[in-house]
């Protein structure tokens, strides 16, 4: 049945037109705004070209395909394929008018509707009688100027980013990741990018992928999820890192018999060369020399046998010299996983007072490392290779932007940030708990992965298909634009240079996960390759949100707050007093705080002030100020269709 309120046909066949026929767009983009389309794809749609004709760029399909490829938001509306099913869809170009109006018609009937809906809460909301009149004043108001509207200047990030693509992953994890989100109510990203760095943990140091000559990608990954206090990441964590300490100590058990037996064997032939020394020592000048021969080739045979370390593959808040004192005792593999980013105060010098990134710069690209011990000889680290996954509060993310040498050293290019929104005060109650047979596959398949992977001693190499090389290829040169002064990366060239290297390191984990204990073997193919990029479109977004915050100031930082909550409640129109109330908080302590964030606000068109209202003859509190929210603000989030993608069985 056809969603009510909209017209799905007729608004496939007047973009269908525009795309079919770009001529029609001067006319078609003075009838139409985004906001009167009913599905969110096509919102984003219409925006996108109506963008490109103000531009004087053409709106032919591979025209805005491309446009929507450079922007990100390709993916939200469907792809390359959903804009040729509209061309094709397309009665007749004639009736592009028509098709027009029936859209704006439905588009105004909707926005009747949703005042009256809004006009009916805030008469029953229980608020101050002012702040009531007032707020409905405004909307009224606001109602009767629809259209004069100016464009929205982005406030730095994206307002909508996009949830993490679960449905790439194979079926055993991506079952998990759904099922945890759901249980404990939290964004579908904290358990989406959790999976990555358990994934990491088990095949980091043990597999490669061969892209094309000597290049190479390790299998780690440092994925850091940004979440306010009280958003339950010590659970999400549990669920998802459980297996992985579970593997952890399989190792231990299996390796206990041979650690015990080098331990005896150590101290047999410790014992053995003291004894020969003793008899060395006390020999007469006749028989000295041999026996100094003697008790040196017991000194060299007990010094020759190693007792092996205990398997150890999670740490958690460590020093860098820990970390890097770790690697080498476990063959060069280590993951820090953490609910908290304590980890990074560490790194910047908190116990020594000098900022250590060496480790952590060298454990991902996989450089050779040496490593300094007090009571044994120095030791080197062929490959290192570090797994991060950590979720930190959204102060830490500000913080570690200022931390000496995380930026400049790139330590935040090699991270995949991830910012969801915040579940916090809409979660169900009673959600329902984690099934056995999906837990019970997790288990399985991560155990599995570990223990197949844990006695390589040299990393297996996994060499890219044919067709996966060619995907590659299109990556690079999609990116590479980006990366130009002026493009869409330009502020983050550090971070966008790793981007063709880390979806392979992505597609690295997932052809592993495919099958696990048996996934190092054949080759990695398109298909793997183009369900990594849809991740690694989902943590480019992120990407510029996370770097758009930490360059952020308070005024702009308070004024996203603000845009949180209007979003969040559907406000249309509000009074300074009602948004103090809703967003008071340590940043935001009085009305006069506030004053800086709505001034942010106004000057990017997303709010409105209306002329203050006329004073009261005596006594009472004056009325608040009043503000207008533009329409476009409550656009919906587009749905994410992957192109090129299937749920693995």
């Amino acid at each position: 049945m056809k969603p009510a309120g909209y017209d799905l046909a007729a608004e496939q066949a007047v973009i269908g037109a525009a795309l079919l026929a770009p001529a029609l767009m001067g006319n078609l983009a003075g009838l139409l705004s985004s906001g009167d389309f009913g599905r969110p794809a096509h919102r984003v749609l219409w925006a996108a070209m109506c963008g490109m004709h103000a531009a004087g760029t053409p709106t032919d399909t591979i025209t805005v395909a491309a446009h929507l490829a450079d922007t990100g938001e390709l993916g939200k509306v469907g792809g390359a394929p959903y804009l040729h099913t509209l061309i094709a869809d397309v009665p007749t170009t004639a009736n592009a008018a028509h098709y027009a109006n029936i859209v704006a018609d439905l588009g105004k009937r909707r926005q009747v509707a949703d005042l009256g809906a809004q006009l009916a809460r805030l008469a029953t909301s229980g608020a101050d009688t002012a702040d009531v009149v007032a707020t409905g004043r405004a909307m009224l108001e606001g109602a009767s100027s629809l259209g004069e509207w100016p464009a929205l200047v982005p406030l730095g990030r994206g307002r909508h980013l996009p949830p993490f693509p679960a449905e790439v992953l194979p079926g055993w994890l991506a079952d998990q990741v759904l099922a945890v989100a759901e249980f404990t109510q939290t964004p579908i990203d904290l358990a989406g990018s959790l999976a990555l760095a358990c994934l990491s943990t088990a095949a980091g140091g043990r597999a490669e992928v061969e892209v094309r000559g000597s290049w190479r990608e390790p299998t780690n990954l440092y994925t850091v999820v940004v979440l306010p206090p009280g958003s339950r990441k010590s659970a999400v964590f549990a669920a998802m890192v459980g297996p992985i300490l579970s593997a952890e100590k399989a190792m231990i058990e299996r390796t206990a018999p041979a650690i015990i037996e080098a331990e005896l064997s150590a101290k047999v032939a410790t014992k053995a060369a003291e004894k020969a020394a003793l008899a060395a020592a006390s020999a007469d000048a006749a028989g000295r020399d041999t026996l100094i021969a003697e008790a040196t080739a017991a000194a060299m045979n007990a010094e020759a046998i190693t007792v092996p370390a205990k398997p150890r593959l999670v740490a958690d808040d460590i020093t860098s010299e820990t970390a890097a004192s770790l690697l080498a005792e476990q063959g060069g593999r280590l993951a820090v996983l953490s609910p908290e980013g304590g980890i990074f105060a560490t790194i910047a010098g908190r116990y020594s007072g000098t900022p250590n990134l060496e480790v952590f710069l060298k454990g991902h690209a996989g450089d050779l490392m040496r490593v300094d011990r007090r009571s044994r000889e120095a030791e080197h680290v062929d490959k290192p290779a570090l797994t991060m996954g950590l979720a930190v509060q959204p102060e830490i993310l500000r913080d570690i932007a200022g931390m000496p040498g995380f930026r400049g050293l790139g330590l935040l290019a090699r991270i995949l940030f991830a910012l969801p929104e915040n579940t916090v005060g809409r979660r169900k109650i009673g959600a329902d708990p984690i099934p056995t047979q999906v837990a019970a596959a997790y288990h399985g398949g991560l155990h599995a992965l570990v223990l197949s992977l844990a006695e390589w001693t040299d990393p297996t190499v996994i060499v890219l298909a044919p067709d996966a090389n060619e995907r590659v290829l299109e990556i690079e040169r999609l990116v590479e634009p980006r990366l130009a002064p002026g493009g869409a990366w330009s502020h983050i060239v550090d971070w966008g240079s790793k981007y063709a290297g880390a979806v392979v390191r992505i597609a690295g984990l997932l052809h592993l996960a495919e099958r696990p204990g048996i996934g190092w073997s054949g080759n990695i193919h398109a298909n793997t390759i183009d369900r990594a990029a849809l991740i690694g479109e989902y943590y480019a977004a992120h990407a510029l949100a996370a770097f758009d915050d930490m360059g952020a100031d308070i005024a702009t930082r308070n004024g996203r707050l603000v845009l949180a909550w209007i979003e969040r409640t559907a406000t249309s129109a509000f009074t300074k007093r009602e948004a103090f109330r809703a967003v008071q908080c340590a940043q935001i302590k009085t009305v006069a705080d506030l004053d800086p964030a709505l001034a942010v606000l106004e000057a990017h068109g997303y709010l409105r002030q209306l002329d203050p209202p006329a004073p009261k003859r005596a006594g009472g509190r004056p009325p608040s100020p009043s503000y207008l929210v533009h329409p476009e603000v409550h656009r919906p989030a587009a749905t994410v269709h992957p192109l090129n993608a299937r749920k693995a069985s």
